[in-house]
Order: structure tokens, then C-alpha cells, then sequence
């Protein structure tokens, strides 16, 4: 079935509160557990409120996932356009703002570690869900990041390579390592030491980009 709004609008006044205590546990279920295994009843039992306030302030679980989308689209087009600006800046060369990019990836993707497992649990559904997520998520960031990494390889502050090829290496190492952090606990102590793990993604990735990019930007 096709995602469908709630035709009623956004929760007002003093139902804002609890709708968004709903949206948050929301966000973590259906990161966690996926959209067909998260039900609105245990969503609503963590969020401590009634299962019957699901359909008051959505009218739906379909309607309250893309409330979560939402959320993560506003964070999204935050991003996207510090991307934007970060390409007009003329006193930094390509490579140094792609640097700069990959820093801003790390740091939101640490800040907000559930956007990767959501998408990730998301993106193995095929159909309408899908294709809101590739809309509303996936293209925006994509669309602002492409340019920068385009820009240092036909410069060659970066060696040349399909572009496409290297966001999708970049991007999905730095969301789904940081993501998963819980699954490195056992082979890796940086897991459990947040500071020190976020530096380490920072330097691995910018080491990916080859021959000296491993010192951060200032």
C-alpha cells in the first residue's frame, strides 16, 4: 500500500510534546526493526503513551513513518545545503572541500547515528517507500555532495575515477561503520570510546581519497 498523509495536518499546542516523544521512539523502531516489523502499539507502549494517540496525531503507522522521514528530510536538506555553500567557498581548493564535506558527514552521522540504520533497513523494501526515501533522502545529499568530488578529480587534487563510484564507497562507509558501531565492540575498543571512534572514521575516510589527504582540515 502507498505511504498516505494524514489528512487532518500536524499536531498543535499541547499534543506537540507527545507526538514528539511518539516520532522519536518511532525514529528508533522503525531504524531498529524496520516499517513491517515496528507495530504502532509497541512504539506507543515505549513512548509511554496510549496505542489509540498513534492514530489521533498520524492516523496511521504508514503516515507516522513518513513523519520520520520527515525529520530526517529537514536534517538532510540542512546538510545539503551547508554542501552547497561549502562548494562556493573559493579560498579552499577541491580537495580541501571535499575534506571539509567528509568532516561534516562524520560528525552529523555520529550526532545522529539512527539515520543510517533507518535507511538501511528501509532501503530493502522495494515499491513507494522506497522511492520516498531515494527522494526525500538519498538525492538531495547526493545531489550536493556529487559536485565537490567531481570538482577535485577533474582538477586531479583527487586521482580520477568514477565519481559515483566513490560517493557511494565514501558515504556508505562513513553512515553504515558509524551506524553499526555496536557490532566493532568486539573487535575494536574505538567503538566504546566516542570521541576517539569519530576521529578514527574521520581519518580512515579521508585516507580513502589517496596520497595525502590523511591530515584533517583546519
Amino acid at each position: 500500500m502507498a505511504p498516505t498523509r494524514r489528512a487532518k495536518g500536524r499536531p498543535r499546542g499541547p499534543d506537540l510534546a507527545a507526538a514528539a516523544v511518539l516520532l522519536n521512539h518511532a525514529r528508533s523502531a522503525f531504524a531498529r526493526l524496520g516499517f513491517d516489523a515496528a507495530s504502532a502499539r509497541a512504539i506507543a507502549k515505549t513512548a509511554g503513551v496510549d496505542p489509540a494517540l498513534v492514530a489521533h496525531y498520524y492516523g496511521s503507522k504508514e503516515a507516522l513513518w513518513l513523519a520520520v522521514v520527515d525529520q530526517l528530510a529537514n536534517q538532510v536538506s540542512a546538510m545539503a545545503s551547508s554542501l552547497t555553500l561549502l562548494r562556493s567557498r573559493t579560498d579552499l581548493d577541491a580537495r580541501t572541500r571535499v575534506m571539509h564535506a567528509l568532516q561534516l558527514l562524520v560528525r552529523e552521522s555520529c550526532q545522529e547515528p539512527e539515520w543510517g540504520m533507518f535507511f538501511s533497513r528501509a532501503a530493502t523494501e522495494q515499491g513507494e517507500r522506497l522511492e520516498v526515501l531515494m527522494q526525500r533522502l538519498v538525492r538531495p545529499y547526493h545531489d550536493a555532495f556529487l559536485p565537490l568530488l567531481t570538482d577535485a578529480i577533474e582538477c586531479g587534487a583527487i586521482a580520477r575515477q568514477d565519481p559515483e563510484i566513490l560517493y557511494a564507497l565514501l558515504a556508505n562507509a562513513v553512515v553504515m561503520t558509524i551506524s553499526y558501531r555496536h557490532v566493532l565492540k568486539d573487535f575494536s575498543t574505538l567503538s566504546e570510546e566516542p570521541e576517539l571512534f569519530e576521529a578514527a572514521i574521520l581519518h580512515s575516510v579521508l585516507c580513502m581519497l589517496g596520497p595525502d589527504a590523511g591530515a584533517l582540515p583546519r
